[in-house]
């Protein structure tokens, strides 16, 4: 009975972790290595991310600076960084690539808020289908008997008060983001 329950935490930890990945993809106009790390480039016969093939910084609030460790795969990155559709233009300068991030209008931050919350809201459904889930297998322990009524009023309780602190979080999570596009 209690492993049900107990399934909970990573179910729900999946979900805040999905959420945070998620919200990376998002640009608040603040140059941040996170936001080429993961993008997908074609070296050596295979994809490669960008964060295996170079070092990565934000030297300033406005530019990400890549410095591939091998020098022959300068106009390699800065093709994929371009075609892999962020809306990011890296230049190769030298023996490094430039990004330079461009400042967010007004409106485009109003969009970009309304896309946090709309993730936001998806990561809420997720939890609530976890949920649906754990409370019908608590239910069906009634039916298998073993277990009183009062125990799985608790239980059903106790799996309520879970996902209300895991929803806050999920807000909290959104909040930060939205303040993140508006402060910068």
């Amino acid at each position: 009975m209690a492993s049900i329950l107990d399934s909970l935490t990573p179910k729900f930890q999946k979900v805040t972790e999905h959420l945070l990945q998620d919200l990376k993809s998002v640009k608040t106009g603040r140059a941040k290595p996170s936001l080429v790390e993961d993008i997908s480039v074609e070296a050596y016969s295979t994809r490669m991310k960008v964060k295996e093939l170079a070092a990565i910084s934000a030297p300033d609030p406005r530019q990400i600076v890549i410095t591939p460790w091998d020098k022959s795969l300068l106009e390699t990155i800065s093709k994929g960084i371009n075609s892999a559709g962020v809306n990011l233009n890296a230049v190769v300068d030298s023996d490094i690539i430039r990004i330079n991030i461009a400042p967010l209008t007004t409106e485009t931050r109003d969009q970009l808020v309304k896309l946090v919350w709309n993730k936001v809201e998806s990561a809420k459904i997720m939890l609530r289908q976890i949920r649906a889930e754990i409370k019908r297998e608590v239910e069906n322990q009634k039916e298998a008997g073993g277990i009183s009524e009062d125990q799985i009023d608790r239980e059903l309780e106790t799996l309520q008060e879970k996902v209300q602190t895991t929803e806050q979080e999920l807000v909290d999570i959104g909040k930060a983001k939205e303040e993140e596009l508006r402060s910068f």
